[in-house]
């Protein structure tokens, strides 16, 4: 292999290309790894092939909740491990697409008689992430307007957030609502769930008549969706990932809906699929991916992933992955059980918006870091409606070359002082390009962490944010309870008032947030963690 003292012909040597997806292509030639690097982890890597071929095949990948791993049969049921599960997708995808044309037909009209034109999302982590960056990449040609349905997002349990998200939306009586939740359990859907609920009511309207449900046979918000008689359920099985479900019903019911070509979106990760199940190192562009991290970060994740996309359509991408890729592999412990600490943190937003804030630290600061650049060929899609012919801002010079020499003049700058990055090149932005993207990076994910032997799929430390916040709850409702029965005092007298003297911090942050919002009921005098509460 060539050295990096020679770029064009490390270029050469190492480019890999997908020729399946219109020329979606890797460039690891920026990644300083020395020669006989990828030779010598042909071993760990041919296991990790191994593991992954028997994920495929159904093998229980996720241990800790005996469960299989299968979103990679989402895109290619025949590869599912039963015939039951190959017919559940596929007869998902067939209702998918009927029920989102029977809404843009106006078979199924809301309850005033009128067409539904907007559509509301409510979910949170891979139930919100992955539907809002599919909807933003996709929208078509850079605005809701020619869209089927206008998209519209409850992602958070944010008063404020709900408000705005509410305040969007043109005519909620003309408004579809997917509520996503596995297990109908997660609060932050919840919530969502019933602001919306209280705002149908406030405009006359009845929710169920415009509510859908994504969620797991037999869950909480299974059984309300089924009681109330809303318009659908759609299934989330135990085998799919909220991480990785952006291609199941999660993510293609509300693509569909707004007018978006589902099929296209599988088949661009069924294709990518094919060509990162390859036990070819050299020309699987998911195994070179996942070999420049253990590279980067020395198999123990010592280097943060800034992920510059240049292209606007693209923007939401690196929230996406923060997900994917930090839910996955941030494990305290490997499969043995030992502490390991493994993980990549995920940050970015676009180029070249990103040359003109933090691309000085990269380049002239702490180098503790590789980029992963995204380019992308075709400035737009000129058969899109009001598109125009590209504007000249100089002599044969269009913004869009523009923005391809920033990104150039970015990896040249980085590589200049020795700052690693690898390019994934892609001819346009589409559903199979996204697909084939989503596909890339899960593969990715996949093979990294046999590498490093950790569990991928399971997600502890997410489990005990939600145990401390429901006892943050919990002591709430205790709380207020003492003092609507006349007690009153500080933080600290209240804890003891309580018999929980050791959680008189979380009453102090608690107490203070409830005084400030005055429906709480809930008064403050003094200053600090002097204040005095009462009810």
């Amino acid at each position: 292999m060539a050295t990096p003292s020679d770029p064009w012909q490390r270029f050469k040597s190492t480019l890999c290309e997908v020729a399946a997806l219109g020329g979606v292509s890797l460039d690891i030639s920026r990644m300083n790894f020395p020669d006989g690097f990828l030779a010598s982890m042909a071993g760990p890597m041919e296991k990790a092939f191994t593991a992954m071929d028997a994920i495929e095949k159904g093998a229980i990948a996720n241990a800790d909740e005996h469960r299989m791993v299968g979103h990679y049969w989402l895109r290619d049921p025949g590869r599912a491990p039963d015939a039951a599960i190959k017919n559940e997708i596929e007869t998902t995808v067939s209702r998918i697409k009927t029920f989102a044309a029977e809404i843009h037909s106006g078979k199924h009209r809301a309850q005033d008689g009128s067409p539904f034109t907007s559509l509301l999302v409510i979910g949170i982590g891979g139930s919100a992430l992955g539907p809002e960056f599919i909807a933003d990449a996709l929208t078509s040609a850079g605005t809701s307007a020619a869209d089927k349905m206008s998209v519209h997002f409850f992602d958070n349990t944010d008063p404020d957030g709900l408000d705005r998200a509410l305040a969007q939306i043109d005519n909620l009586a003309r408004t579809l609502t997917v509520v996503i939740s596995k297990s109908g359990g997660t609060k932050e859907t919840r919530n969502g769930m019933l602001a919306a609920q209280a705002a149908y009511q406030r405009a006359g309207k009845n929710f169920a008549s415009h509510a859908v449900a994504i969620t797991g046979e037999g869950s909480e918000l299974y059984k309300v969706a089924k009681s109330g008689g809303w318009l659908e359920i759609f299934p989330m099985w135990d085998w799919v990932g909220g991480r990785t479900s952006e291609l199941s019903a999660v993510g293609l019911l509300p693509a569909a809906l707004q007018g978006i070509d589902i099929d296209a979106l599988l088949a661009g990760a069924r294709d990518m699929d094919a060509a990162t199940r390859r036990h070819d190192v050299p020309k699987n562009p998911a195994a070179l991916m996942a070999l420049m991290w253990y590279h980067a970060g020395g198999g123990k994740g010592a280097k943060d992933m800034v992920v510059l996309p240049y292209k606007d359509r693209l923007l939401l991408f690196s929230r996406y992955l923060q997900q994917l890729v930090m839910e996955s592999l941030g494990q305290e412990k490997d499969r043995a059980g030992q502490v390991v600490h493994q993980g990549i943190a995920v940050y970015g937003n676009k180029g070249s918006t990103d040359q003109h804030a933090y691309v000085q630290q990269l380049r002239e600061g702490v180098n503790n870091f590789f980029v992963t650049f995204i380019e992308v060929l075709k400035d737009r899609a000129m058969n899109a409606p009001g598109t125009t012919a590209a504007l000249k801002v100089e002599d044969d010079v269009t913004s869009g070359d523009y923005l391809h020499g920033f990104f150039q003049g970015t990896r040249r700058a980085l590589a200049e002082n020795g700052r690693e990055s690898m390019t994934i090149t892609v001819q346009e932005v589409s559903p199979a390009t996204v697909g084939g993207l989503i596909a890339l990076f899960e593969r990715a994910v996949g093979l990294y962490a046999e590498l490093v032997n950790i569990n991928a799929y399971h997600q502890p430390g997410v489990e005990a944010g939600k145990k401390a916040a429901t006892a943050v709850i919990a002591l709430q409702h205790k709380v207020l309870a003492a003092l609507r029965s006349g007690k009153s005092g500080t933080a600290d007298q209240l804890a003891a008032a309580l018999g929980d003297p050791a959680h008189a911090e979380t009453l102090f942050l608690t107490l203070r947030h409830l005084a400030a919002n005055p429906e709480s009921g809930v008064k403050s005098t003094g200053h600090g963690v002097a204040t005095s509460f009462s009810a």
